[in-house]
């Protein structure tokens, strides 16, 4: 465990090989049930260079109309499917929020991929965390502050890592500069990293990140 910042914690190798197989393996049923799709900016409708898809109660998708999070996939008219139990545990394990998540967001990287410094303030309960956990391709995530000019530092996200952001840190920037290249003989991101599904790129990443949307109401 490694605290980046105060509620920025990085978790190196969270997930072992065989947790790594098991979540990319039920990731493959989510994208055969919720097929990706490419979201788009508001207004302009230009298209992100991130593919994604949902899991859960809830899912985020950009569209012309705006940002937004709702249950159904934007293009199949479907329910979103469940989430893999693993990531409930992980949410359980590393969140440290009493609620569980309603929404985990799939983001597919191909290679050539990248994600400008954003903040994650789409949802109504922006007191619980996020959590992300990556698969595949080793990434360079940059964050800075809750700031759009404060100073910026990365770190490499590997496959089985985990990150939690949270409290002070929970609305700051954040982004993906980058996707770095398999070394050659090597699976991507840690030994024994597992096969992707087929719906991911060839030496691209999955990315997911478990979030609270809505406020949880007191017991």
């Amino acid at each position: 465990m490694i605290a980046l910042a105060p509620g920025l914690v990085h978790h190196p190798g969270y997930l072992d090989a065989a947790a790594q197989a098991a979540l990319a393996a039920g990731l493959a049923h989510v994208l055969r049930e919720a097929p990706p799709f490419t979201p788009r900016m508001p207004r302009t409708g230009a298209p992100l260079s991130v593919r994604m898809t949902n899991c859960g109660p809830l899912g985020w998708v950009a569209d012309r109309a705006g940002y937004r999070y709702q249950a159904s996939h934007p293009e199949t008219g479907r329910p979103w499917p469940a989430m893999p139990a693993l990531l409930g545990e992980a949410w359980a394990a590393l969140a440290g929020a009493g609620a569980p998540p309603e929404a985990c967001l799939v983001n597919l990287y191909a290679p050539g991929a990248r994600m400008g410094l954003h903040q994650d303030r789409d949802e109504e309960d922006v007191c619980a965390p996020v959590l992300s956990l990556s698969l595949g391709a080793t990434a360079v995530f940059r964050y800075g502050g809750t700031r759009r000019g404060d100073p910026t530092r990365s770190v490499r996200l590997a496959s089985g890592d985990a990150l939690v952001m949270g409290g002070p840190s929970r609305l700051i920037f954040h982004g993906v500069d980058r996707i770095l290249p398999p070394v050659p003989g090597l699976l991507p991101g840690l030994p024994g990293a597992p096969a992707l599904p087929e719906a991911v790129p060839p030496g691209g990443r999955l990315n997911l990140t478990l979030r609270r949307v809505s406020r949880a109401v007191p017991a």
